[in-house]
């Protein structure tokens, strides 16, 4: 068993290092006067955990980790599979097994049709709103912190809620599926406030 899952582990790290190089390239084809901040920063938003869930989910990987299980195991198998973390890991390990099994032009073209909504949706000059509230605050000598206000829910199906502070006064609170997610959504949030009260 630990030899099958020493595998399993090793095909992620092989995954996630083909993901990043075929989207890398993808990018700088795409937006060929991108600056490297730009494309680092694009590259992490298709790279990210939820992207690869969906394009698991897209799929069908989760179903087929459950169909594949033993009769008795299916109901762990089933609540394994609903974890995103554990639905993007299936999407680096299957994209591992490709590059070995078939090279990596077929791996290409089976990545980047998986990926191709969210490398569309990435575009240069965007910044997340975590890093865009950063730069706004930092502009007027303030700082910004993030506390997490609670997380419910089983831990495969968690929801965090996070509020954002500038000068330790709550600006906004957002919710997310992760931490970070939810970091995200308040300083979204929080930019949304700051450009009505300017």
């Amino acid at each position: 068993m630990r030899d099958r899952v020493d595998s399993y582990e090793r095909l992620e790290l092989l995954g996630d290092s083909v993901l990043q190089l075929l989207v890398t390239t993808d990018l700088l084809t795409r937006h060929p006067t991108a600056s490297e901040g730009d494309v680092a920063w694009m590259r992490q938003q298709v790279v990210a955990r939820e992207p690869c869930a969906v394009a698991s989910r897209q799929s069908g990987l989760p179903q087929l980790m459950i169909d594949s299980a033993p009769a008795r195991a299916r109901d762990d198998a089933r609540r394994v599979a609903a974890s995103d973390s554990v639905q993007a890991a299936l999407c680096e390990a299957v994209i591992g097994a490709a590059f070995l099994d078939l090279g990596l032009d077929a791996a290409r073209q089976a990545t980047l049709a998986a990926f191709d909504g969210p490398l569309s949706a990435a575009l240069p000059g965007q910044r997340d709103p975590k890093t865009s509230l950063q730069e706004l605050v930092a502009q007027r000598g303030e700082v910004v912190t993030y506390d997490v206000v609670s997380a419910d829910g089983p831990p495969h199906s968690r929801v965090f809620v996070c509020r954002v502070l500038v000068c330790d006064a709550e600006l906004a609170s957002g919710s997310g599926r992760s931490k970070q997610a939810a970091e995200q959504d308040a300083a979204r949030t929080a930019l949304a406030t700051l450009a009505a009260t300017t």
